[in-house]
């Protein structure tokens, strides 16, 4: 069975903000994260995502 851990204590985990773990899960960037109601719910064995490079976004082609 699979633990599962909350976004407070992921944050305190990796060291960087709540609202940025929300963002990460939003974004599937957490494989495995649940969202139940308003609370995420992420395996306890997950890493925390690379950044991604900057620069401009790339738009879809049409």
């Amino acid at each position: 069975m699979i633990e599962y851990i909350t976004a407070q204590d992921a944050a305190n985990k990796w060291g960087i903000t709540v609202r940025r773990v929300q963002v990460f899960c939003n974004e599937g960037r957490i494989p495995g994260a649940l969202k139940h109601a308003s609370v995420w719910a992420i395996p306890k064995s997950a890493e925390k995502p690379n950044r991604l490079p900057s620069g401009p976004k790339q738009k879809n082609p049409k």
